[in-house]
């Protein structure tokens, strides 16, 4: 297996997580190719574990849990993991059983001793996202949470994402978001999401540890340079 690309970059510049299907995995040995050519490069250190897009696994892994539950990750130098949350649902996945999964895997990384960071999907509104948030710390996980932001892109490109993602995107969302549905040519920037997102967050300290993650819809050129002046605004 060819080693990942990374595509998300986060605002503090941080590096971001190699990323690791589990369902793309052949076997064991496949794992352990995977894992052995990240740590040649120094790039175990923080590893996204996600489930994969088949809707049958291609060898033992049916979920990122089963790929955690291996204990090959801290052999191989891995000290943080990072996990999927999905603030608004998955269009394949049962409420439910999206709890389950994300208790299981947060307590099956905490129990290995390594860090655990709550990756989401993308969104386009604050509302969901603080009440998953809720609902994240009442179950009692801890963990750094990362929310999902799109950096600046086109509007048609956007709306695309979300629809294959299952993410609000009707008028009322997309307009409050800073786009208009009429008018699909643009480029739309996270700006007014990342400034409300801040301000609430910051007025519920229960909240906890909560950053930015970036999905580089429209480059990761484009994203970066959003977040410097971003940044560079407010300092």
């Amino acid at each position: 297996m060819s080693r990942s690309s990374a595509t998300r970059i986060s605002i503090c510049g941080s590096r971001p997580p190699s990323g690791c299907a589990a369902r793309r995995l052949a076997s064991r040995a496949q794992l352990e190719e995977f894992l052995g050519r990240l740590q040649e490069v120094g790039a175990t250190e923080h590893v996204f574990v996600v489930g994969g897009d088949p809707a049958e696994p291609e060898g033992p892994y049916a979920s990122s849990f089963d790929v955690i539950h291996t204990g090959l990750l801290l052999d191989y130098g891995v000290r943080e993991v990072s996990i999927a949350g999905y603030p608004e649902g998955h269009p394949d996945i049962a409420s439910d059983v999206l709890w389950k999964h994300l208790e299981d895997k947060s307590a099956a990384v905490s129990e290995q001793g390594l860090d655990a960071v709550i990756l989401t999907q993308f969104a386009f509104d604050t509302d969901p996202v603080l009440a998953w948030i809720d609902q994240v710390r009442q179950r009692g996980i801890d963990a750094q949470i990362r929310i999902g932001t799109p950096g600046p892109a086109g509007i048609k490109r956007l709306l695309g994402f979300a629809r294959r993602f299952g993410i609000g995107a009707n008028a009322m969302i997309v307009k409050k978001y800073g786009f208009s549905l009429t008018n699909l040519m643009g480029t739309a920037g996270p700006d007014t999401f990342v400034s409300d997102l801040a301000a609430l967050l910051a007025a519920d300290p229960d909240t906890g540890n909560v950053k930015l993650h970036f999905y580089t819809f429209g480059g990761l050129k484009a994203t970066s340079e959003w977040a410097a002046r971003f940044v560079a605004a407010r300092s």
